[in-house]
């Protein structure tokens, strides 16, 4: 086991993770826009609050995930990787009339994320106030300009902290100062997919509803009409859906497509698996069909037993 697997799920652990995408919306129009392309409630966001959001098709399907940060002047969005160009042509194809700019601003920026149960302490001994709730932010002047958000990569206690580009090895040094561990990719995804966290792209498709993610954060149901609306609530005025996105424990990992069978008939599908130190056992994601998707509903993988947690 790693420093930075121990780190993040016992004491704190700092990762670069400035591949992120990050992009400004700014113009009087930004949150009337977003409001209406989102799965969450932006028009009412103030200065310093944030949600988590997806951009829906026509038809409901998942086209990204993203946190929306509200600021005075912009809203920030962060993302995957790869979904940084997606995004900004998916709001610019609905940009009519609206006031609206779009900067991607991932290359003059960065973004260190500090994880785990003791990432706020870590915090307050680099002289930066955390943040209390979801999605808020605050300023870190001394820093130099930077921004802390209370957002979590892997489910774990933790923040987002934001600053232009050049600032990003100054802040890891005084978050390893204060006793932060570096912790790699791998240990973030292995303590995620622990903690049952989806990620877009590899557990979260661009086939998936809303509600068979289990992401029901990224979404109001109090809001209005938005892009991919109708579906939504079609399916909970439904009450279900065919499929659920569930945790697994499993005899040994299986790979990512592995089909899954309840007493030799089809159940679902594997999307991400790997060797869990602290269960002792491999855990999974995997949509399964939802007469299968109760705990302790067992469950297997070719040769590999499993079971719903």
């Amino acid at each position: 086991m790693s420093t930075g697997y121990e780190a993040l799920r016992h004491g704190a652990a700092w990762m670069n993770v400035s591949a992120r995408g990050r992009i400004a919306v700014r113009g009087r129009d930004r949150a009337r826009l977003l409001h209406n392309l989102t799965s969450n409630e932006v028009k009412k966001l103030s200065a310093g609050s944030g949600c988590y959001a997806f951009l829906l098709s026509p038809q409901g399907r998942i086209q990204a995930d993203l946190t929306l940060l509200a600021c005075d002047n912009q809203i920030s969005l962060d993302t995957e990787p790869e979904l940084r160009e997606k995004i900004v042509q998916h709001i610019r194809r609905y940009i009519v009339a609206d006031q609206v700019e779009l900067e991607d601003v991932t290359e003059a920026t960065c973004a260190i994320a500090l994880e785990g149960p003791e990432s706020a302490l870590v915090l307050e001994k680099s002289g930066a106030a955390a943040p209390g709730a979801d999605y808020q932010h605050l300023p870190w002047r001394e820093a130099g300009e930077a921004t802390i958000a209370r957002i979590s990569l892997t489910g774990q206690p933790g923040f987002r902290i934001y600053a232009a580009a050049g600032a990003a090895d100054g802040i890891s040094r005084r978050l390893a100062e204060a006793g932060a561990q570096p912790a790699s990719e791998e240990d973030a995804r292995l303590v995620r997919l622990e903690n049952g966290r989806p990620r877009y792209g590899e557990d979260i498709r661009e086939t998936s509803l809303p509600q068979e993610t289990g992401q029901m954060h990224a979404v109001s149901f109090s809001k209005g009409c938005y892009l991919g609306q109708e579906i939504v609530e079609r399916i909970r005025a439904q009450g279900h859906v065919n499929r659920k996105l569930v945790q697994l424990r499993l005899d040994s990992a299986a790979p990512a497509g592995a089909k899954l069978t309840a007493d030799g008939a089809e159940a679902g599908e594997i999307t991400s698996s790997i060797y869990s130190p602290a269960q002792g056992s491999a855990v999974a994601l995997a949509y399964v069909r939802s007469i299968y998707a109760t705990p302790g509903q067992a469950l297997a993988a070719g040769d590999v037993q499993a079971v719903v947690t």
